[in-house]
């Protein structure tokens, strides 16, 4: 149960885009809606549809959802498969949800990129003119850390062998109980990577694959699919 906000004449909108610096946002956003005692939502924009995110796209969303359900945030919004700007998207999530403060991140930006790139500052203040725009800098060497450890991925199917061993597998099989996509560990001769695909549920899943094995718990029985 979501609790009463004390004011409901302001509201925040965090917008995150991968990255470690996604969860700081989040957090800033949450410190600052307590002090406020107002609603908080946070949104991600992408061009690409959910079904094809990858390994590092996916494990950014999911642990945004936990931790927008540990600080009991209004709502979650994801904006997938988007064609417009994001500048655009941001402005109609805040028209609809009546947001009256965003926290956006920025990385340092020289002159020439300004001048090639636009700023995203900029457009969001041509395009909302009655929000306050909070800007948290990012770190340029948090970069580093967001380079992608995965080869491309590819079609993929789980099998559950006679020792009750989740294993993953590349042919067609009446035996298969899941299809899906795996994403291979850049650097290892072995099948070690990461398995995604749509659980029973319709929930989109991961699994630590090690040498052709799933490590950790599945979290549910899967069905053969016959």
């Amino acid at each position: 149960m979501k609790k009463i906000r004390g004011r409901m004449d302001e509201s925040i909108l965090v917008c995150v885009y991968y990255g470690p610096n996604g969860e700081r946002l989040i957090k800033r956003g949450h410190k600052l809606a307590q002090i406020m005692d107002c609603p908080l939502y946070v949104l991600t924009v992408d061009a690409l549809p959910y079904d094809e995110f990858d390994a590092d796209k996916s494990g950014y969303v999911e642990r945004w959802k936990e931790l927008c359900d540990e600080l009991d945030v209004e709502e979650f919004m994801i904006r997938d498969d988007e064609r417009r700007p994001f500048v655009k998207v941001i402005a109609e999530v805040a028209h609809n949800q009546n947001i009256t403060q965003i926290i956006i991140g920025q990385s340092p930006q020289n002159r020439w990129e300004e001048i090639t790139k636009g700023s995203i500052i900029n457009a969001l203040l041509r395009e909302m003119t009655f929000i306050d725009i909070h800007i948290v800098s990012i770190d340029r060497t948090l970069k580093s850390i967001e380079d992608t450890t995965y080869e491309k991925g590819v079609r993929a199917f789980l099998q559950k062998d006679e020792n009750e061993t989740y294993r993953l597998s590349f042919a067609r099989s009446k035996y298969n109980l899941y299809e899906g996509i795996f994403y291979k560990e850049i650097g290892t001769d072995f099948n070690n990577g990461v398995f995604k695909f749509v659980n029973s549920k319709g929930k989109t899943c991961q699994v630590h694959v090690t040498e052709d094995i799933i490590t950790g718990a599945m979290k549910e029985p899967p069905n053969v699919k016959k």
